[in-house]
């Protein structure tokens, strides 16, 4: 194990960070201005091999989001790093066993993009049930009330939401559709009773998956990246979904087996659905939902905020913790 004590860093007056992704250029601005003099924040493209790997054996610090994978083969190149900062919530591209074994502290923002998913999926849930087609030019009697006949929604507080994985962002999804009138279910890894008492002000039937799947009318996924995850959604679990079922996607591509999603597509053309994210991304060109007129591939957009990028991007006040030898406040586990 690699030593980087605060001893050691005090007696290192310059310091790098390695910047490998988009990052909001004030937060960058503002580390720059609180490291020791001599102290430089640098760029370097997460998909640009030769240039991050001449700079890798500079860095102090690396803050990193979706597309730099954090493992045993970068950290050999990283001699000095100290931390990772991962701007974003999920540490799927971050191995927390190979940064402990060196000795690198990770850091990340776990509640920075909640919201910004949150009213994502209630904005693919309204595009879906209540259709909103804008008049055409100068419309005529006959297609204004043609469409007024034909662009009739459902209203959501007749739906049942399923929400598989209540944490952080399942809980507010849960909040947000009570309040919209919506039953809601839940199901997760975490004991019930816990889970109650984090969500008092919301009732929810708290079921198994089948149950879950079975009993809802929009099933919407936010369980974490941990590996017993992998593939959650399969073909045992899409046959216990509704012929007129909603799925959305917006938290892990990893979640989902999307030859899957595509056979109960296929075979109930009245369901739907919505995946923002993907594995790989973009998905290749043989994935089998890209011709389906019932799927909608999104480009990971959930967290794509300008508030959620930028407090995404203050992971760095953790990452100065770490380089100043105190305690970042959100340490991976």
């Amino acid at each position: 194990m690699r030593g980087r004590s605060y001893n050691q860093a005090m007696h290192s007056a310059q310091q790098t960070v390695l910047i490998t992704e988009t990052l909001d250029e004030s937060c960058a601005a503002w580390l720059q201005a609180r490291l020791p003099a001599g102290s430089r924040v640098l760029w370097a493209k997460a998909e640009d091999a030769a240039p991050l790997d001449h700079l890798l054996p500079l860095a102090d610090a690396l803050v990193v989001r979706t597309y730099t994978l954090v493992n045993a083969e970068l950290l050999r190149k990283a001699p000095r790093l100290r931390v990772v900062g991962r701007a974003g919530v999920g540490l799927d591209n971050v191995d927390l066993d190979a940064c402990k074994a060196a000795g690198v502290r990770v850091v990340s923002t776990p509640d920075a993009n909640s919201q910004a998913v949150v009213e994502y999926v209630f904005g693919l849930i309204l595009d879906h049930y209540r259709p909103r087609a804008p008049l055409p030019r100068r419309a005529d009697d006959k297609t204004f009330h043609a469409l007024r006949k034909t662009e009739v929604g459902r209203e959501i507080a007749d739906l049942t939401l399923g929400i598989v994985g209540m944490g952080r962002i399942g809980k507010r999804i849960a909040t947000v559709a009570h309040a919209l009138g919506m039953r809601v279910l839940g199901t997760d890894v975490l004991p019930e009773a816990r889970i109650r008492d984090e969500l008092p002000q919301v009732p929810f039937g708290f079921v198994t998956h089948a149950d879950l799947y079975r009993n809802s009318d929009i099933v919407t996924a936010h369980a974490d990246g941990r590996a017993e995850n992998k593939k959650l959604m399969g073909h045992g679990a899409f046959q216990n979904f509704g012929s007129q079922a909603v799925f959305i996607n917006a938290a892990r591509g990893m979640l989902v087996d999307d030859a899957a999603v595509a056979a109960w597509l296929c075979k109930n053309p009245e369901a739907h659905a919505y995946l923002d994210v993907h594995e790989p991304e973009p998905p290749p060109a043989g994935n089998p939902l890209w011709d389906l007129p019932n799927a909608t591939l999104l480009p990971h957009l959930a967290s794509r905020t300008d508030t959620a990028m930028r407090n995404m991007s203050w992971v760095v006040k953790d990452v100065l913790a770490v380089l100043e030898g105190r305690e970042p406040k959100h340490p991976a586990a």
